[in-house]
């Protein structure tokens, strides 16, 4: 059977490929190549301008045809580094293998030994990745991110005078306004994102075992250290880790993880409510012609994008947490887990995407509902209480809190006319009653 988006196992490729299809860019496999045959090429443009074995070369005459090889690189290059692997059985390798090939037919054949010269696979997957996810980030994640946040403070704005009731434990308490709701999203989101943002990517660059051993024995003279620091920061924009192992500590790239897991939280966090919102009426939903909302019930439209996102979001975290649990750690020197581990570290960033594409979708089918918000609101007039009972205190009342206590926790329910019947009963300056009774559950939100 050919494979279709019908026959992928994923939902990532199958269901949804067309909120996915551009991740493709940086998660495939082709990708992967492309990113690796990346680093083999500006690693040797590097030792172009440092090894006078390369000084003949005058590499800036043949830099640009060099960068064409990842910069044009082709499904086409990617089969024939696959037919490569076949035989070698090790995927890195033949990456090297095909660059040297290419090198042969742009006549540097005399120069392809320095293809990888004194490096392990994973100095070039422990910089290809970081790459990987930083230009994706930047390229999509970041953006998307953007796009609700940009929908989350218009809400903001829009709404920033309308009271509402809240609700802590599920039960009416002290009124907020609607538009400072969706800011505290707006701002929890902005803080995650600078603080995800100032994390750095760092990258694994040191040979075998991490020590420059072939580099060394072949060049003594040149620091390789430094040498190293001033490739992946020039070349590639990727600090590099100055003590290592065979592999990348992976502790940055963990940190990377946790802080998109945080995000994702919020917009969980985000999601529940929204949906609550919706239930409660305070909100409806723009209809879209021919939509269906349930196969038995024709009035239903139900806040689905909110549900696909919160799930999507949900499957994204567990990964992430995978990811940033697991990288880490290594036996000894490396094992492979770490390997077959990061191949899947596009999926997380995939469901996301779903995610926040579901949920910029369902944020902007939103229709406000002023008057079920202002009702439930007038029908709380309990809510005053704790303005009363702090007014009381400021003027020496016994017992204020106690006094409306009494009042305030009756089954029959607190109206306008109750509250005011109390305030008329209290020994108080006529002054003070009449500050009491201009206490509404609308005006009483706060700053």
């Amino acid at each position: 059977m050919a494979f279709s988006t019908l026959t992928a196992i994923s939902p990532i490729d199958g269901r949804y490929r067309d909120k996915t299809e551009e991740l493709h860019e940086y998660y495939s496999e082709w990708a992967l190549m492309k990113y690796r045959v990346r680093v083999e090429i500006e690693y040797f443009i590097f030792l172009g301008g440092l090894l006078p074995q390369l000084k003949e070369l005058n590499i800036s005459d043949i830099e640009q045809s060099l960068k064409d090889l990842y910069q044009n690189f082709t499904v086409e290059d990617a089969m024939r580094i696959k037919e490569i692997e076949s035989v070698t059985n090790h995927d890195v390798k033949a990456v090297e293998y095909y660059v040297k090939e290419r090198f042969d037919a742009l006549s540097l054949g005399d120069y392809k030994e320095f293809i990888h010269f004194g490096l392990t696979s994973q100095d070039i997957n422990n910089t290809a990745t970081p790459l990987i996810i930083k230009d994706s980030m930047e390229k999509i994640y970041y953006l998307e991110i953007e796009k609700i946040l940009t929908v989350l403070n218009k809400y903001a704005a829009e709404w920033k005078d309308i009271p509402m009731l809240a609700k802590t434990h599920g039960q009416p308490a002290s009124p907020t306004r609607l538009g400072k709701e969706i800011m505290v999203f707006a701002y929890r989101l902005e803080q995650q994102l600078n603080l995800l943002k100032s994390t750095p990517l760092t990258v694994k660059f040191g040979g075998a075992t991490g020590n420059f051993n072939a580099h060394f024995a072949a060049y003594p003279q040149f620091d390789w250290r430094r040498e190293a620091n001033e490739f992946t920061e020039k070349h590639l924009g990727l600090k590099r880790e100055e003590w290592t192992t065979q592999i990348s500590n992976y502790d940055n790239l963990a940190a990377i993880f946790d802080g998109m897991k945080r995000v994702n939280t919020i917009l969980m966090d985000l999601c529940k409510d929204f949906w609550q919102y919706v239930s409660m009426e305070y909100f409806k939903q723009k209809i879209t012609s021919g939509e269906v909302g349930s196969s038995a019930m024709p009035h239903k439209i139900n806040p689905i994008d909110f549900e696909n996102a919160e799930g999507n979001l949900g499957i994204a975290n567990a990964i992430l947490e995978h990811l940033s649990a697991k990288l880490p750690i290594s036996r000894l020197q490396r094992d492979l887990t770490d390997s077959t581990v990061l191949r899947n570290a596009g999926v997380p960033l995939a469901h996301t995407l779903i995610a926040l594409k579901s949920l910029e979708k369902g944020l902007n089918k939103l229709l406000l509902n002023k008057t079920v918000i202002v009702n439930e609101l007038n029908n709380h007039w309990e809510v005053v209480a704790e303005a009363v009972q702090t007014i009381l205190r400021r003027e020496k009342y016994p017992e204020p809190y106690e006094t409306l206590k009494a009042l305030t926790r009756v089954n029959e329910g607190i109206t306008k006319e109750s509250i005011h019947q109390f305030i008329d009963s209290l020994e108080l300056r006529e002054e003070v009653k009449n500050e009491l009774k201009a206490i509404t559950p609308e005006n009483y939100v706060g700053v």
